[in-house]
């Protein structure tokens, strides 16, 4: 029975990372055409996915508080009925401005959806099996990259893009029916108050600053409104982090990254997220506006790297047995940003299977470095920190792929300038795909400060016992 529902809860939370999954993959690959059919530049879609991302860090928040206080399955529930109605309004968009307010809702739903989804497992799964139960959670989840792209770029190529966001609608009332039937309404052990202050200020710092930086001046606002934002934005966290250490229920509580493992999968795990954000913007725009391909078949080369996904999620847990975590994600950084750069080596004469066995090995490479850390991330939280936990890795990490987008954008701008070209070519992308490549291996500085035996009861390892690790430091 126990092992049943080690697969049978992450299996339930994988329809809704399922649903996200293939949106974000749909969207990626349609934005070129997208962009030619509202108008736009092809570089001003990346607003499409950066308000979905600042929709996330707004409410990812207040995701484990509002599960504390209303139960994890009625809000698990409601989050997909509201993504289920923001992928509606995005497939009846007409402007820029409106899709990007609907991905934004859409946001809304995502926020609570996916952190709530991961807290139902974290709280029903025994630790020894939690590294399983994740990847049994991830594997139906990393089939939204694998159908996604050929299924986006077969609708825009052969149909309409709006179509793509219709899918969502039978997924979505798949979980919710799973979810009512069995995942219990669990809630916290204390429902302590909701920091208001420290919701607003941590909205208008997280949303702003994102919206500064994914605008830049050249979209929707000017230079100065968006340098405004970048401005107001940063003030607002600043005054977040002097209120949370004035308040004794704070909305972040950032007291938790004194924990090494928590530290180390935040602030490492979001620097290799940096550049593994920037893949699903920059590939589309290389396949199709810089080597001419369909939305199609561009989406069926770009599958590739979500079939290593899937593949290496089948011997992590042996992986990391053997190794353990510091050893494999110091080494395994490396081969991840060695795998995005070399992306930005590929020409419109590189062979197909080339680009295919590239991306698929880079897929495995990104599979154990993100299996990796999301695991270490709750190893030596308390029980009663889990929420906020998971508050704090869920808003680092939809932070971390929003700035990837932004920082890929900026690079293939700076690109273009530098080379003097005016509209896109391929030879602007090699700069852009390597300056994300040097922000992933970045992270490795972090992983270095692993203990060697740091996340040992995850994957079954002997290990000292390490001094206050199971202390809760709220």
């Amino acid at each position: 029975m126990a092992l049943s529902r080690n697969i049978l809860i992450p299996l339930i939370v994988a329809c809704a990372l399922f649903m996200e999954q293939i949106d974000s993959t749909v969207i990626a690959t349609s934005l070129p055409v997208l962009a030619i059919d509202m108008g736009v530049d092809p570089l001003a879609l990346k607003l499409a996915l950066t308000s979905y991302m600042v929709s996330l860090a707004v409410f990812i928040p207040v995701s484990g508080w509002v599960a504390d206080r209303f139960g994890a399955q009625t809000v698990f529930r409601s989050a997909i009925a509201v993504f289920m109605l923001g992928s509606i309004l995005c497939g009846v968009s007409q402007t820029l401005p409106e899709f990007v307010a609907a991905r934004f809702f859409q946001g809304i739903g995502g926020a609570m959806m996916v952190p709530v989804g991961r807290l139902v497992i974290l709280r029903s799964v025994e630790k020894a099996n939690l590294v399983q139960a994740l990847a049994y959670l991830s594997m139906p989840a990393m089939l939204g990259p694998v159908i996604g792209p050929p299924l986006g770029g077969f609708i825009t190529t052969y149909f309409h893009w709006r179509w793509i966001f219709f899918i969502n609608i039978p997924i979505s009332v798949l979980g919710i029916y799973l979810a009512t039937r069995f995942i219990d309404n669990m809630y916290g052990e204390k429902a302590e108050p909701l920091d208001w202050v420290g919701f607003v200020l941590s909205a208008i710092g997280c949303s702003l600053l994102m919206l500064g930086l994914a605008t830049e001046g050249r979209h929707l606002i000017s230079i100065e409104a968006s340098l405004a934002c970048m401005g107001i934005g940063s003030l607002a966290l600043i005054a977040y982090v002097w209120h949370f250490r004035r308040t004794p229920y704070p909305l972040i509580n950032l007291r938790l990254l004194r924990i090494s493992t928590l530290r180390v999968s935040v602030i490492g795990g979001s620097l290799f997220r940096i550049g593994v954000g920037a893949l699903p913007f920059l590939l589309p725009l290389l396949m199709q506006l810089g080597f001419g391909l369909s939305a199609f078949h561009s989406g069926l080369l770009t599958c590739a790297s979500a079939v290593g996904v899937i593949f290496i999620k089948t011997v992590m847990v042996r992986l990391l047995k053997r190794y353990g975590f510091r050893r494999v994600l110091v080494y395994n950084t490396f081969f991840g940003a060695a795998s995005l750069a070399v992306i930005g080596l590929f020409t419109s004469t590189t062979p197909y299977a080339v680009m295919m066995i590239t991306l698929l090995l880079g897929g495995c490479f990104r599979s154990v470095q993100f299996t990796s850390v999301n695991a270490l991330a709750y190893a030596d939280i308390p029980a009663k920190d889990l929420s906020q936990a998971t508050s704090i890795a869920s808003v680092a990490q939809q932070l971390s792929i929003g700035l990837g987008v932004t920082i890929g954008g900026l690079a293939l701008q700076a690109s273009m300038e530098w080379q003097g070209h005016e509209k896109l070519v391929p030879a602007d992308f090699w700069p852009a795909f390597l300056a994300v490549a040097i922000v992933s291996a970045s992270s490795v500085l972090f992983n270095l400060s692993l203990a060697r035996d740091a996340g040992a009861e995850l994957a079954n390892r002997p290990s000292r016992k390490i001094k206050g690790a199971a202390k809760s430091v709220s």
